[in-house]
């Protein structure tokens, strides 16, 4: 059965990172470069809207992230490590200088690391949601399902089975295994919970590391960034401006046109 990963407008490449494959979808088209790094569960072809909706002006790279899609496993999964790859793309595709960065939630979080860490390759930053303090919870956490999610079943139908409410979202995307041997996630669930694991203290250090252009998206009814650190973090933060959207966390998914008319907006001016 095929799959949805790789969308009909964008051509799929390989680069080899330390012996790993980093897979990236690449929209194409006559404009500038924009590097879309992806949510956690989710992988780069979920773009596919954005890169239309921002036509020929700019050119949607979109990689799929160390443990999602189509790229390989790691051996870990710091947030330096998601901000090297991302670097090495950037590397790879030599784009003749700095680019402009866009982030939604995982992804967010490794682009304000990227930006930190290689200020030579950024050139702007777009934040989607993403906080910088992890949002604190009483009582079991959304997360909790992955310690029992399989990342592989021998048929289809048993992975949507486990993945109850996401099987519609994420059904399309599951992965058959080398040799009719049966059927994979687009995520590995063991990848996330590393990569939360070293997410438990505050990032402001890193936030306000760099320096280029910001954009904050807010989805104005999201239970991860509330508007009071939203605009603590454009407050604190110079040359960071602020977008809200009428949305949860989930901002590509629920306003895509809204998504993408504050991203066209924002870097027209930078």
């Amino acid at each position: 059965m095929p799959t949805n990963a790789t969308p009909a407008n964008a051509i799929r490449h390989e680069l080899k990172i330390d012996g790993r494959t980093l897979s990236y979808l690449d929209f194409g088209g006559p404009g500038r470069p924009l590097l879309a790094l992806h949510g956690g569960l989710s992988e780069g072809a979920h773009f596919t809207a954005l890169a239309a909706d921002l036509g020929e002006r700019w050119r949607v790279i979109a990689p799929d992230q160390r443990g999602h899609g189509d790229s390989e496993l790691a051996s870990e999964y710091g947030r330096a490590g998601y901000a090297a790859d991302a670097a090495a793309l950037l590397e790879h595709l030599a784009p003749g200088g700095p680019v402009p960065v866009l982030g939604f939630s995982l992804g967010g979080v490794n682009a304000y690391q990227l930006a930190a860490a290689r200020p030579d390759l950024v050139s702007a930053l777009i934040n989607v949601d993403t906080p910088v303090e992890s949002p604190r919870r009483d009582g079991p956490s959304f997360w909790d399902f992955l310690h029992v999610l399989p990342y592989t079943a021998p048929t289809r139908e048993e992975l949507l089975e486990a993945l109850g409410p996401l099987a519609e979202g994420t059904g399309p995307f599951l992965r058959p295994l080398p040799g009719d041997s049966g059927w994979r996630l687009p995520f590995d669930p063991a990848a996330t919970l590393a990569t939360l694991a070293g997410d438990e203290g505050p990032r402001w250090d890193v936030w306000l590391a760099s320096t280029c252009p910001a954009l904050i998206v807010h989805g104005l009814r999201s239970d991860v960034l509330s508007r009071e650190l939203a605009d603590a973090m454009v407050a604190r933060r110079p040359g960071t401006s602020y977008v809200g959207l009428d949305t949860e966390h989930f901002v590509p998914f629920q306003d895509p046109k809204g998504l993408a008319e504050a991203v066209r907006g924002f870097l027209e001016t930078v």
